[in-house]
Parts: C-alpha cells; structure tokens; sequence
C-alpha cells in the first residue's frame, strides 16, 4: 500500500485507537486531537472484523476512510492502524493487505472462562488432557516475584494450574498467530507490532495470569507491545466506569509494575469509551505506558447529530434498536434493560430524547462519563441499524450532510477523553 500517510508502528508512546463506524467520524477526532491531545499518538483506522462484518465495510474501506478523513482534516503526523480483535490467519491476512500495522490478537475462543469456579478435583481433572500441552510449568511454580510496589506474586502449584487450564490454549493459539502476523508483515514489507486482549472474561485477570501470560508470549518471540488484561471493576459499553476506584488504582499500578518489569509494554483499555472518571488514573499508574480504545462512542456521537437534525428518523433508530436489544448484545458487557429507558413514544421532547438514549454532555459532571442505560440500548444496535436498508443508508445521509455538526460534536466528545489522559501524564 503506498500512501504519503501510510500508518506505522506506534511502539511505547502513548497512544489512542478512536475507533469509527460510519468511516466519517475522523475529521472530528484529528480536530480533538490537534486541540486536546499533544504527546499522545492517534490510530484513526480501528476496527475489529466483527465490526466491519455487521457494517458491511472491508478493510480496506476503513484504512481509506480514515486516511482520507485525515487528510481531509489536514492531518500530518505519525498514525497508527488497528486491525482489532484477530482469531484467524484469514483475518490477519486481510488487514494486512490493506495497510494495517497494529495486530490486536484476541484468544478469547480459547479461554476456559469457568475455570475460576472449579475446586480442586474438577482443576485436576481439566488439567490432565492439557499436561503433555504445557511445557512451562515449572518456569513458573513455587516461585515468588517481588513487583516494584512491594506486591508479591505467589506462583503456587493451585495458582500455576489453573492459570494453564485457563489460559494455556488461548496462549498457544497467541503465539501462533503471532508467528503468521510477522511472517505477513515480511511478505507485505511493512512494519507491525502486537496487542494481546485477554480482557473478555467474567472475572479479572489476577497478577499471576498477566505474568504467566506475557512471559510465554515473549518467550516465543511476540512483538508485544501492549496487553489488555481484564481490570477490576466493570467496563461496561458506553458509559462510566462501574467500581471502586481507588482498588482499580492499586490494580492498576500492580499490573503496570509486571508491564514494565517483563517489557516494557503498554497497558491497553479496552471498552475504554467514555471512561472518563479512570483514565487520569491509567495514565498515571502506567507513567504513560498505555493504549485507549475506544470504538462505538464516534457511532452514538453520530446518532446525536441524527438526533438534532432529524428527531422522526431517531424515534424510528430508537424502536429498531429496542426490538433488536436483546438479542445483540449477547456479544457485549451491558447491563441496561429495555425496562430501564422509556420506548420513544413516551418521550415527545427531542432534547429529553436525545438525554435518555445519548446522554447530553452539559449534564455531565466533571470528570465523569456518561451513566445512561439508553446509551446501551443503542450502542449494541448499530450492526441492526446500520445493516437495515431503509435506516443504514438515512443515518449515513444525515450525518454526511451535517459534517460540520459532526466535527464539531466529536470534537467536544474525544477532547474530554484526551484531557482527562492528560491530567495524569
């Protein structure tokens, strides 16, 4: 791919994946970015293959929207470029092809996500088909490692077991497609570099599962330069973080100590849209050593402009997504009901509309995200809206005619995001 623009390698600096949907949301991210967001890195081309499948965009219409959104907005600098949640050697090659430098891994198919609520009987009986599988054992067990913060990991048997039932396929199956993305990468003479999301899973990833993970896979050679663990807390889509903050800090600051101590390599959030109230947080515990990705808030950001041009048209986006709520978002971390934010029709004010199912940011407190169940509701349904015949191509109209109001709202949204990383830089 050749591009006066062609993305590249983002390495340790800090950086932010802006995520878009409709592929007209980058003007207004490179605006809050050229305003908000001195010394942190953009990658303005993001999208995972489950995105673009329920978008019905290729990968190579996301890399030229955003390169052209860039150069639109009269982008220069450095960027990166995500092809996000990568299972197959298909998918790999794919984005590969199309430009994408930035492999975020996702073994997520691998992980024995029960394996937390096993006892001791039910651990040894999931460990023995897997023993002739795991080689690394005894790297690991009886050990103790002292963190920068005093904490100490007890590498014991229990703790060794069940992190290999747990994780020891999706590693392997890491690793492996690790080696393709490198060998892919040589093949289409561009450079590239890992991310590892090991965040999809009930419980959070303890500091033994981060250790374990990271060390196998730099030990076999994986171009790791961020990891996505599983935090305390839920990181649910759409709105603020949920829980504790000062235990997320101490979390944080523990799982930054193995970053740097194994590495160094970036911490990565996921679900990181609108998680305002933590990212001084992150930013602070990691020194810097963090990635952000954020993906359906430029989508609900697009429907606001929707919202304030064409109130009918959102009503009918509003029954569509209540009809389709339940069934999509089997594949995300929610916890609105349909009960939980009134249908449309019991709304007559347009601005109260946009309030319950976007939230209004003049609303929102300092320092904190969006809390709305609304959000939700319309945040998982954007493959049903955009895929529907009639309303897919009316949203993209509205919000294509209305780029300014676009830009503009983006730029209000994602300088809030940035500002708040800033604070703890």
């Amino acid at each position: 791919m050749k591009n006066e623009n062609r993305p590249t390698t983002l390495g340790l600096k800090p950086s932010f994946g802006f995520g878009d949907r409709l592929g007209l949301a980058t003007p207004g991210h490179v605006a809050a970015l050229k305003r908000t967001g001195s010394g942190i890195e953009p990658i303005f081309a993001q999208q995972s293959i489950r995105e673009m499948t329920r978008t019905n965009r290729t990968p190579q219409q996301v890399m030229e929207d955003a390169l052209n959104g860039a150069k639109q907005a009269g982008f220069t600098g450095v960027q990166g470029a995500d092809a996000d949640h990568l299972k197959t050697p298909a998918d790999v090659e794919r984005t590969a092809q199309a430009g994408f430098v930035f492999f975020t891994i996702d073994p997520s198919g691998e992980v024995d996500v029960n394996a937390d609520d096993y006892n001791s009987d039910q651990l040894a009986e999931k460990f023995k088909p897997m023993a002739g599988e795991i080689s690394w054992l005894d790297q690991y067990e009886g050990k103790k490692i002292k963190l920068a913060r005093a904490t100490i990991i007890d590498f014991s048997p229990a703790v060794c077991r069940r992190a290999a039932v747990k994780y020891g396929r999706a590693i392997a199956m890491a690793a492996k497609l690790a080696k393709h993305i490198e060998l892919t990468a040589q093949k289409h003479d561009q450079p590239f570099e890992i991310e590892l999301s090991v965040d999809e899973t009930p419980r959070p990833t303890t500091l033994a599962e981060h250790y374990i993970i990271a060390d196998q896979c730099l030990k076999n050679g994986m171009k790791l330069v961020s990891l996505a663990p599983r935090f305390v807390g839920e990181f649910e889509k759409g709105v603020d973080y949920k829980g504790d903050v000062s235990a997320l800090e101490k979390s944080l600051a523990d799982h930054a100590a193995i970053a740097k101590h194994l590495g160094p390599y970036k911490l990565s959030l996921h679900s990181g849209s609108d998680k305002l109230s933590i990212y001084p947080s992150l930013a602070r515990a990691t020194a810097g050593l963090f990635h952000v990705k954020t993906a359906g808030t430029s989508y609900l950001e697009a429907l606001r402009v929707v919202v304030r041009v064409d109130p009918k048209l959102f009503r009918q986006i509003i029954s569509l997504s209540r009809a389709r709520y339940d069934t999509d978002r089997a594949t995300y971390h929610v916890s609105a009901t349909l009960k939980s934010a009134k249908p449309a029709e019991e709304i007559a004010d347009a601005r109260e509309l946009e309030e319950a199912y976007l939230g209004f940011w003049p609303d929102v407190p300092a320092g904190k995200g969006f809390s709305d169940p609304g959000r939700q509701i319309v945040h998982c349904t954007f493959g049903s809206v955009l895929c529907d015949p009639k309303l897919g191509p009316l949203v993209k109209q509205v919000v294509a005619e209305n780029q300014e109001i676009y830009t503009q709202i983006l730029d209000e949204h994602f300088g809030k995001h940035l500002e708040a990383l800033k604070e703890g830089m």
